[in-house]
Order: C-alpha cells, then sequence, then structure tokens
C-alpha cells in the first residue's frame, strides 16, 4: 500500500469512508516554543467545507496553542490510525465560541461517535481550515 495525497476538499470514497468509522483522533498543535503538543481527541470532518473540527473546553491547553497563534491561526494536524491505515488532516486552526458553530460541531460529533457530548457551558470548538490531506489504506 502506498501513501497518496487527497484533496481535502473532494477526497476519494475510501478516505472519506475511513473518517466516518469511529476513531480515537490525535491533534497536534504548536507550542510557544515550536516543539509539537499531540493529544488525543475526537475529530469530525466535512470535506464540503474544508473543515475538521474539535469540541474542547475553552480552558484546555490545546485551545491555548492555538488562540496564541493570533489571528492567521495555528498551522495544525489531526490524524486517526487504524493497522495500517492511516489519515492525516492538515491546515490552519481557529477557536470558535459561537454557539451556533459548538452546536454544530457537537451534533456532528455526536454523528460520527454515536455520543453526545457531555453539557459544557465552557465548550468551544476549534475548527481547522484545511489546506491538505494524505493517508495510507
Amino acid at each position: 500500500m502506498a501513501a497518496y495525497p487527497q484533496d481535502p476538499g473532494a477526497p476519494d470514497a475510501p478516505y472519506l469512508a475511513f473518517w466516518r468509522e469511529r476513531h480515537l483522533c490525535t491533534l497536534t498543535t504548536p507550542r510557544p516554543d515550536g516543539s509539537p503538543h499531540v493529544v488525543p481527541v475526537g475529530v469530525t470532518y466535512e470535506p464540503e467545507a474544508r473543515l475538521a473540527r474539535v469540541i474542547t473546553n475553552k480552558a484546555s491547553t490545546k485551545a491555548g496553542f492555538v488562540r496564541a497563534a493570533g489571528t492567521e491561526g495555528a498551522r495544525v494536524a489531526v490524524c486517526q490510525v487504524d493497522g495500517a491505515r492511516w489519515a492525516t488532516l492538515e491546515g490552519r486552526a481557529f477557536v470558535r465560541t459561537e454557539p451556533e458553530r459548538v452546536r454544530e460541531a457537537e451534533r456532528r460529533y455526536e454523528e460520527r461517535y454515536g455520543r453526545t457530548p457531555a453539557p459544557n457551558p465552557s465548550r468551544v470548538v476549534i475548527e481547522i481550515e484545511l489546506t491538505r490531506a494524505m493517508g495510507r489504506g
């Protein structure tokens, strides 16, 4: 199996199907010193909008690192692995607090992971404006 690039706005069917399966993912954000901060997360992927989303608490370290990048957004990656299959999405991340954006992220999380996120008045969504996609499998 060879690794292959994907158009993050128009992935092929196997790539998209893999992102619709229930998998734990990782989010890699840059620390202020440039080193990577990697944490497990749930990720949803909306290729039509070229967006990936991660719900989190506004006080989380990952949200803080994304906010610290400023108006240009943080360069981040989300990845999932299942045996020899893997898929990575890269882009610029921004912390969004608008209630409609948070609700949409929660809805998509419930759709992918089969459970409603616990209520959290401090929830925000990290939206990743996708620039690159790749995978294998």
